[in-house]
């Protein structure tokens, strides 16, 4: 029993993991809490659910699910990080130098303006996800598992190691480090700040909306309160974490899923969605940096 809500906890926590990196990343550089962040989240998972209905009529996908899958990932994942740049252009850029009280009430603006954009372009009601994955399960060592939580373990990983090789080996990734420990100084060496930070929403909404993906095909429905309860889950995994620190949200996503799994399987289902909230008001009180304290280009 424990295995079991282990693997269903590790499943949906790759996916928090996704997200919270968005939140850490936009805080590493501009010290901001993107509050927008989950309802980019929720259009990728819409964005998803169009994919889903289109291109699997294609009759090469329909013997080829896994590209099929790949390409839908990959295809929301890009339009939603046009999301993430007009995002940060216009709600953020032109109040970088006011107070920090203002880009706060800019991100919950464009948080009610995307969920009331989505819910008049995509209708009130909850959209069912089409089946791309057989719901059979399957057994080892007494744990059941399907093919889509292997997919979504996997892609999971993949894109977080991309992730870390991509911020740790690629010259567009040592100047998002590197403004975010002095951005004046990084200007003075010839980055472009601009440029950086526009590259860092991007990353974060592509990684969000590969989650949404996931969650859409993993519970099979959706709506346009998606990101609140999305958004505020990979929060408290950011938080968790340590805000700022890349492994600290990767490690902090996957812990909630797990403590939310284990919750839900021992306790109540009926209050998974409360624990998040629980472990926010813990980590705040008793350990405000984080499991991993400091941010990662800090340490060392």
């Amino acid at each position: 029993m424990f295995l079991q809500h282990l693997l269903n906890g590790i499943t949906i926590g790759g996916s928090y993991a996704l997200i919270a990196l968005g939140y850490t990343l936009v805080y590493g550089v501009l010290k901001l809490i993107n509050f927008a962040h989950g309802e980019v989240y929720m259009i990728g998972a819409y964005l998803g659910y169009v994919l889903v209905t289109l291109l699997p009529a294609v009759p090469f996908f329909q013997s080829h699910l896994i590209v099929a899958l790949l390409a839908i990932l990959v295809l929301a994942a890009f339009l939603c990080a046009l999301y993430g740049f007009y995002l940060e252009k216009i709600c953020y850029r032109s109040l970088r130098g006011a107070p920090k009280l203002s880009p706060l009430i800019s991100a919950l603006g464009a948080s009610i303006f995307l969920q009331n954009f989505v819910m008049i372009t995509m209708g009130a009601k909850d959209k069912i996800f089409p089946q791309l994955f057989t719901v059979q399960s399957m057994r080892l060592a007494g744990v059941s598992f399907t093919w889509l939580q292997l997919v979504m373990i996997g892609s999971s990983l993949v894109l977080m190691v991309c992730l870390w090789w991509f911020i740790n080996r690629t010259k567009l990734g040592i100047a998002i480090k590197a403004t975010s420990t002095d951005p004046y100084m990084a200007q003075l060496l010839g980055i472009n700040v601009d440029t950086v930070i526009s590259a860092t929403f991007m990353v974060g909404s592509f990684l969000a909306a590969c989650a949404g993906v996931m969650i859409g095909l993993y519970y099979g429905t959706i709506n346009f309160t998606l990101g609140y309860l999305g958004g505020m889950k990979a929060f408290t995994a950011a938080v968790l974490g340590g805000i700022g620190n890349v492994p600290g949200a990767m490690a902090g996503g996957v812990l909630l899923g797990v403590i939310e799994a284990l919750g839900a399987g021992y306790f109540s289902a009926e209050y998974k969605d409360v624990y998040a909230f629980f472990i926010l008001v813990a980590v705040l009180i008793f350990r405000p940096s984080g499991l991993l304290g400091k941010r990662i280009h800090e340490r060392g």
